[in-house]
């Protein structure tokens, strides 16, 4: 038995649950195909993905081909939950990416595409709603080499397109499907190319066949099936090219230290936390002890849903009980690659306010809960204005934390209106120094701290210069995790992701007592203390380094009619939107350039009444850049460093 971890991606509304129910249908899982409509289907399980009909959550299921046992993972199509998306995607074998007859690519589409190509990740592409009026098989398949990827197998055409009747007609030799083949193949096969130029009779199908599914397994070309998920065309031959087409693992049952990846974390009913895990090596066994906590019980999916076992070996996606300490991203034991994120992380942050005062407490906590659920909600707690405010992708997420808090929590909660997330970088390099008893340093620690850039990406790296062993450990991590806590709100209140800080100088009072008494504070250093000195001397280093303020920037693509190029151009510049040199296409002219992310939303409700509805936008993060004019000033949620005797005042007191 062989396992074979598949995704399912697509643009909103492609029909990518309805596909998945058919798949399992086709399988014998379920007897009777859901509908997104009624809310019948097996993977949108919670009530807003019903109402909505939209997936919002990845959903596992199971289902075998012959010898191949199948985890189907469903995806969220709407771009506001891109980062589900990016979590499934590397603990995928391979992929099927739905595109509609009718709509053919759209912008997400693309953007997933991208991603699909740069991961190198098996993919088969899958034409779904043949039925529906309109629906065209040789235009998208067209679209599909023009917008997604040249290296596209189309391996049939299709009947009675638009009607109940629609199917689709696998190629066959008298089509000329070896022809197409060795087209398609030739480029990433050099023998194949070779034998067929001194004799194309020498070339068989079946050598053609074999190269087909080597190169897709690949990622070097892409097969294209179409059909219908609402009538069943076409499924059975998408399911046999899943089969055939791309990678599986062997089910070997290795021993050995178990590895895999944790890429989504829930809640039981009795509010434990289940964490699912794609298997990489090893196996993982009820009651073994690993970083976040010991196993307590294991399901591994199969035969349609998750059923209780005591292992789970390599390849597998298992339900686990009992890792309190676990989050999405972590791995389980050690692995040589580190979890990459492909998407960018949200731009827009919104504060969620309750109706009643008194659920305040109640709030933090579904967030908190929530957040573990999506680490990027990224929870900010403002202490000061007793306030609480998430990161966004989209204001549809608002909708979905909305409905969430009130149906699973009992928590009314309305928003403000979502504001763009800057951040501050490093411009130069500033150091500052506070010694125990000296200019006024009310605490029993000396600090000497050195802020300095760092590129992009590379984090926050804390370093010492001073001598090892000159500071107790304990004080060295006060120090490490309070620079950490500091930066999160530079000089603008914004949070600074990339600097060097180094620990230049340090003192420390010896731990100390009264004769034939307890240990003294008063005359000894605590780790409160350094806690306490430490953003004192961070924000001082840090305003003599210097920051500057960047907002996001994203990469627009914009296809529009002709006619509308007049009208759409003096909006871009009014966005502050730099656009290129406009192409012309033979539907009109393709546009791109950077928009700020602040503007992306406006642009998105503006360009359906620029362009009668047919002008398309795709977005994606492209980079920061400084801010034009005074930079924006980010409300503090701290009792403010950067102004010392009202620190002061407020920590002394606390202390």
């Amino acid at each position: 038995m062989r396992t074979l971890n598949l995704g399912i991606l697509a643009h909103v509304d492609a029909g990518k649950t309805s596909l998945t129910e058919r798949l399992l249908y086709a399988a014998g899982v379920i007897d009777e195909v859901g509908s997104v409509d009624a809310g019948s289907t097996q993977t949108d399980s919670l009530a807003l993905e019903r109402q909505r009909g939209i997936t919002i959550r990845s959903a596992v299921v199971a289902f075998t081909i012959g010898d191949t046992a199948v985890n189907l993972i469903d995806t969220p199509g709407h771009p506001d939950f891109i980062a589900e998306v990016e979590r499934v995607l590397g603990v995928l074998d391979g992929a099927v990416l739905v595109v509609s007859a009718v709509e053919g690519v759209q912008a997400q589409t693309r953007v997933l595409m991208r991603t699909l190509r740069r991961l190198r990740l098996p993919t088969l592409i899958f034409v779904n709603k043949l039925d529906r009026a309109g629906a065209d098989l040789d235009a998208v398949t067209a679209q599909l080499a023009a917008k997604l990827t040249p290296r596209i197998v189309p391996l049939g055409t299709a009947t009675g397109q638009g009607t109940a009747a629609a199917r689709f007609r696998p190629f066959t030799s008298d089509d000329g499907l070896d022809a197409r083949l060795v087209d398609a193949l030739a480029d990433g096969d050099d023998a194949l190319l070779a034998d067929y130029v001194e004799d194309p009779a020498a070339v068989t199908h079946r050598r053609l066949l074999r190269s087909l599914a080597r190169q897709s397994r690949r990622a070097q070309v892409h097969p294209v099936f179409a059909g219908s998920a609402i009538t069943g065309a076409g499924v059975a031959e998408l399911t046999a090219g899943i089969a055939r087409l791309l990678p599986s693992t062997p089910q070997d049952g290795a021993d050995g230290r178990p590895q895999g990846t944790v890429f989504k974390v829930e809640r039981g009913p009795a509010g434990e936390k289940v964490a699912y895990v794609r298997m990489v090596a090893g196996t993982l066994r009820v009651r073994d002890r690993l970083a976040a906590g010991r196993v307590t019980a294991l399901s591994v999916f199969d035969g349609g849903g998750a059923r209780p076992r005591g292992e789970a070996g390599a390849g597998r996606i298992a339900k686990v009980w009992g890792l309190t300490g676990v989050r999405i991203g972590d791995t389980l034991g050690e692995r040589a690659e580190s979890a990459e994120h492909h998407f960018a992380p949200p731009t827009l942050e919104t504060v969620v306010v309750p109706r009643r005062a008194r659920d305040r407490g109640a709030l933090h906590a579904a967030l908190a809960q929530l957040a573990e659920q999506d680490p990027l909600i990224d929870l900010r707690q403002d202490d000061l204005r007793q306030e609480v405010s998430v990161s966004l992708y989209g204001e549809v997420q608002k909708e979905v934390v909305q409905a969430t808090l009130a149906a699973d929590y009992g928590l009314d909660v309305d928003f403000r209106e979502s504001t763009t997330i800057h951040v501050e970088r490093v411009t130069g390099t500033g150091e500052a120094v506070e010694l125990m008893k000296q200019d006024g340093n009310p605490f029993l620690a000396g600090i000497g701290l050195r802020v300095e850039p760092a590129a992009e990406r590379e984090g926050v790296r804390f370093g010492i210069e001073i001598e090892l062993g000159s500071l107790p450990p304990a004080f060295l991590r006060a120090i490490d995790e309070t620079v950490h806590e500091t930066l999160r709100q530079g000089l603008h209140g914004w949070d600074v992701p990339d600097c060097r800080v180094t620990l230049i100088r340090s003192q420390y009072a010896p731990r100390q007592s009264h004769a034939h008494a307890t240990f003294d504070k008063s005359m000894s250093s605590t780790a409160g203390d350094f806690r306490l000195l430490t953003p004192l001397v961070l924000t001082t280093a840090l305003a003599r380094a210097g920051t500057c303020v960047l907002e996001p920037v994203h990469r627009f693509v914009l296809e529009l009619p002709a006619d509308c190029l007049g009208q759409v151009l003096p909006v871009l510049a009014r966005l502050r939107a730099v656009p290129g040199t406009p192409a012309a296409t033979p539907e009109g002219y393709l546009l791109d350039g950077d928009l700020p992310a602040a503007h992306a939303h406006e642009l998105q409700q503006l360009l359906p009444s620029l362009t009668r509805g047919e002008g398309v936008l795709e977005t994606r993060f492209e980079r920061y850049q400084p801010v034009a004019g005074p930079p924006p000033e980010r409300p503090r949620t701290d009792h403010d460093p950067l102004h010392r005797e009202e620190y002061l005042l407020r920590v002394i007191r606390r202390v």
